[in-house]
């Protein structure tokens, strides 16, 4: 097990166990412990919403900050990779060059999906990131679907549906299927836009594991829809939201488990995290 003292400051929030059939199973705080580090085969964070060049924003130092603290868990604990939800930089197109600059000093792999904010062609998109805004990967027997929800005006979107068929049923093979686009598609939340297709292909989508978003920068917890999770991570920048910039962390299991917790750098309150159980 984990010693205690490596969360002192943090505050892990989000805890929930999703069980076969999609049973739901709630944490309360200081109530889970994590699992000894040898039983966790793949662990991977996510953070969303840097808006790097937003005006009277701390964008440097809250990049900077998330750089460090994000380095420190793939020192500690491990991360295989990072993905970054959205909103990379603020409306203007040249931006996108010190943002992925400050995104380029993790010492982890790193993915990114394209957000409202990200004003800019994709093919210029894919010029500095080297991936389309839809784009597809695996890792071991693990697949992710990284999916657009907004035009070059930013516009929210419904994401390519055909696209989305396609690389579901191409994953349909895959232990464990994780989805990744900014804007969530059930207009549950003040900045949602209403996919009812794209929903109804995660519903029927067996191995989905989790849906993450960024973009409401005031979520950062879970909401449930015909059985299928879709997780939030608050926001790492920006001039609005929760009250702290934080992360969300997946661990993978050896025995089918996916633990998903929120972390809150700052905070002091016990520890708490999601365990998402097959």
């Amino acid at each position: 097990m984990i010693n205690r003292r490596d969360f002192i400051g943090l505050s892990l929030k989000s805890i929930v166990l999703i069980g076969a059939g999609s049973a739901l199973q709630s944490f309360a705080p200081g109530s889970f412990v994590l699992p000894p580090r040898r039983k966790v085969k793949l662990r991977f964070a996510l953070a969303s919403d840097g808006h790097y060049g937003q005006p009277q924003t701390t964008f440097v130092e809250n990049h900077s900050a998330m750089v460090q603290l994000l380095n420190k868990e793939a020192a500690g604990r491990g991360l295989d990779f990072t993905v970054i939800n959205g909103d990379v930089f603020h409306n203007e197109p040249a931006l996108i060059h010190p943002a992925k600059a400050a995104w380029d000093q993790l010492s982890t792999k790193y993915y990114v999906s394209h957000g409202n904010h990200d004003m800019i062609e994709e093919s210029e998109w894919e010029k500095v990131f080297g991936t389309p805004w839809h784009h597809d990967f695996t890792v071991g027997n693990n697949a992710f679907v990284v999916l657009n929800t907004a035009d070059i005006k930013g516009k929210y979107v419904c994401p390519d549906l055909d696209w989305t068929r396609d690389h579901l049923a191409k994953h349909t093979n895959a232990k464990n299927l994780f989805v990744i686009q900014h804007i969530t598609p059930v207009k549950w939340t003040e900045h949602g836009i209403d996919c009812p297709e794209l929903v109804d292909m995660f519903s029927k989508q067996q191995n989905l594991r989790a849906i993450f978003h960024g973009h409401d920068h005031a979520e950062d917890g879970m909401k449930e829809k015909n059985g299928k999770h879709y997780f939030f991570d608050g926001h790492l920048g920006g001039s609005w939201g929760v009250s702290y910039f934080g992360y969300r962390i997946v661990e993978v299991l050896q025995n089918g488990d996916v633990l998903c917790y929120q972390v809150n750098p700052k905070a002091t309150d016990p520890v708490n995290s999601t365990t998402v159980k097959r």
